[in-house]
Parts: structure tokens; sequence; C-alpha cells
């Protein structure tokens, strides 16, 4: 009997063994916790010569962690309009993780930017490290002081925790990503919290509901400062779903139901082993899609690689930094964002990889294009879970 006993359970033991080690990659690759930027920086750091006839827009950002999509959708839309300086700037000029192994390299620090005298047209605040009200003063103080009459204030996401320790938004309207609402909002009584929209406006002050809807707010943003004919030609180059900004929005949190769809994809589905390649001249608002959407579909592995160097120049001139391993091995897939094909010597190294590329001049928006190809992936319920968990409804 005892035997017959054994003979049952070491199969069961085996099988809830390779369940849990087949949930633990992606749940640990997921709440990795952010690693901020050690040692002396492999670029030489030059002051940005800003053209004098355009706006300035500073795009603020924390080294220990700057939500990626709130910060590089805004930077490349901004620039897309041809028409703005677009800083990303932090307190000290140290390089800000965004991901693991990849940092970005601000282009002015606070001090810096002052010595410029630069003036701000438009103040960008994503989801910083900080989400309720212990703020880092000087950051705050900053912002204060170059917060003018005339300047335009966006908060993107949970990055209205920041906004409204600054004081401005005390008895306006301001919103947040909607899984965030309760916690952000009970740390800030003065505020006027609203939810169901997309972006929220009080004369120069916006503000933007989770994520995705960084680009509502930027293009909102792109029409007051520069019209509505540029906020077109924007809008159009990202390939953005609706002829018109989308306003109405369905603030819709996780809840029980949708961590268990990601339990029973973690435990059931294959996770995939992901890596994304970082070429000179990559369109920061398809890099940040792609990493951004991965990065939420619990895949045991999602890693970045420069195929040359560490170091990687995006279309506006933003230097990535690599600090992973860059060799492409035991990847099920790898995105990449490119028209020209491999060298033979490229195919080579690639020959068992599964190659995923987004050409830019495609037609669809790349938030859709991802999510679609997740569904197929992950079922339709998965699927749901990646768009509520960036505001994405």
């Amino acid at each position: 009997m005892k035997i017959k006993k054994t003979h049952f359970i070491l199969p069961v033991v085996i099988f809830i063994s390779a369940l849990v080690m087949n949930a633990c990659r992606p749940l640990r690759n997921f709440y990795d916790a952010p690693k901020a930027w050690s040692g002396d920086y492999p670029v030489k750091a030059s002051l940005p010569v800003p053209d004098p006839a355009k706006k300035n827009v500073f795009i603020i950002a924390d080294s220990k962690l700057t939500v990626l999509f709130d910060m590089l959708a805004p930077y490349y839309l901004f620039n897309a309009t041809e028409k703005a300086n677009v800083y990303i700037i932090t307190k000290e000029r140290v390089p800000i993780f965004i991901r693991r192994d990849l940092f970005v390299m601000p282009q002015l620090s606070f001090r810096e930017a002052d010595s410029m005298q630069l003036r701000a047209d438009a103040i960008v605040i994503p989801a910083l490290s900080i989400r309720d009200e212990h703020q880092d003063p000087v950051l705050i103080d900053w912002i204060k002081n170059h917060f003018l009459p005339e300047t335009k204030m966006l908060s993107i996401c949970d990055g209205s925790a920041t906004a409204a320790a600054t004081g401005l938004y005390d008895g306006k309207p301001i919103t947040t990503h909607a899984s965030d609402f309760a916690y952000v909002s009970s740390h800030f009584s003065k505020p006027v919290w609203v939810q169901h929209v997309t972006v929220t406006k009080s004369g120069n002050l916006f503000s933007t509901a989770g994520v995705s809807n960084a680009v509502e707010g930027s293009l909102t943003v792109i029409e007051e400062l520069f019209g509505k004919e540029t906020m077109k030609k924007v809008l159009q180059d990202v390939h953005y779903p609706s002829a018109e900004i989308k306003t109405a929005h369905r603030s819709i949190a996780l809840n029980g139901s949708d961590k268990f769809n990601v339990l029973k994809k973690v435990l059931f589905r294959k996770n995939r082993d992901i890596g994304a390649l970082l070429e000179n001249g990559i369109n920061e608002f398809d890099m940040a899609t792609i990493l951004e959407l991965y990065g939420r579909s619990f895949p045991a592995s999602f890693k970045t690689y420069v195929l040359n160097g560490s170091t990687v120049q995006t279309k506006y001139g933003l230097v990535l930094i690599s600090t992973g391993d860059n060799r492409i091995k035991g990847l099920d897939e790898l995105h990449v964002v490119r028209t020209e094909p491999f060298s033979p010597a490229e195919e080579a190294d690639l020959k068992n990889t599964r190659i995923i590329r987004y050409p830019h001049e495609g037609s669809e928006y790349l938030v859709n294009t991802c999510l679609e190809r997740i569904g197929k992936q992950y079922g339709p319920r998965f699927r749901n879970f990646v768009k509520i968990s960036l505001d994405y409804n």
C-alpha cells in the first residue's frame, strides 16, 4: 500500500513543482526591483543646443525609476511636432532606470537647465519612483519655480502624485491610473479627483489616466501649444486609432479575476523568453510601446540587446545604455523595429531565433498591434488584463 501511495504522490509532486517553476521566472521578472545606476557613465555628456525659435518642453524624470511609456511617448510626440526643444531632465544628470539592464541618459540636470536660463513652455510629469506625499522637496520646488502663468503642465498616470504634491492642482481636477486611483487620491485631499476621462484640463493644468493615456495627454497639450493642424500631423504619425483625441474613458481597476488570469497564464501557458533589439535611430514611441506591453505579458524573461557596444542613440537623440549581456541566445522571439535586412553575420547569429518585425510605416496603432498578438498567444482574458494594466479602456 505504501508503495502504491508513493507511486501516486510522486508524479503529483513533480507536476506541482513543474507548475511552480514555470510560474517563478515570469513573476520574478515582473517584480524585479529597480536598481539605480552605479559607476561611471559610458557616454560623455554635453549640453544640448536649444533652437530659440522652438518652445521648450521639460519631461521630469527620476533616476531611480521613471515609467518607460509615460516618459518616452511624450518625448517622441512633442519632438514629432518639429516645433519643440524636448528635454528629459533630472535633479542630477544620472542615467535613469527604465527597465532591467536598460537606462536612458537625461539631457539636462536642474542646475544645467537653470544655467542655460531655459523657460518652460510645458512641463510633463511621468510616474516617478514615489507615489505618495513623501516627495523629493528639491524636485517639487523646481517644478513650482518653473511653472509660469503661460506654462502648460501635464501629469501622466501616477505622476499625479508628484503633480498633486506641488499644490498647483489644489481645487482643480486631476486623474490618475484607475488601478491606483484609490491609493494615490487617499494621500492628497486638496485636488478634485475625477475618473472616466482620458485627460483633465483646468486652465494650463492637465492630467491623464493611466499609462496608455500619455498619448491623449500629449496630443491635447500639443494642440494647445501648436494648434490643431500640428496635432493632427502627430496623431497620424503614430497611426492613432481615431480621427480626434479620445476623451471618453472607462476607469476600470484591476480586480481579483484579472490577477487570477495572470496566475493561470504563468502556471499553464508557455512563458516565453523575449528579447528586443535596440539600434541607432530607433523610434522612441515604437520602442516604448513594445517594451511596455510585452513587459506586462509576464514573460519568463525580457531582455534588451545592442548588437555593437553598449549604447544606442534614438531617433530624436536620446542615449540608451544597456548594462546586460548582449549575446543573443536562448530566445523564443526577438522583437525588432527596423526596415533594412540583417547582415549575413547577424542572420547567422539569429538563425535559431524567431524575429518579430515592426516596420514604423505600418498602418496600425502599435499598441493595438501588440495587444492583438498577445491575445492570440494567451487568449482574450489575458489580453484584457494587459489592457487594464495600461488603463487602455
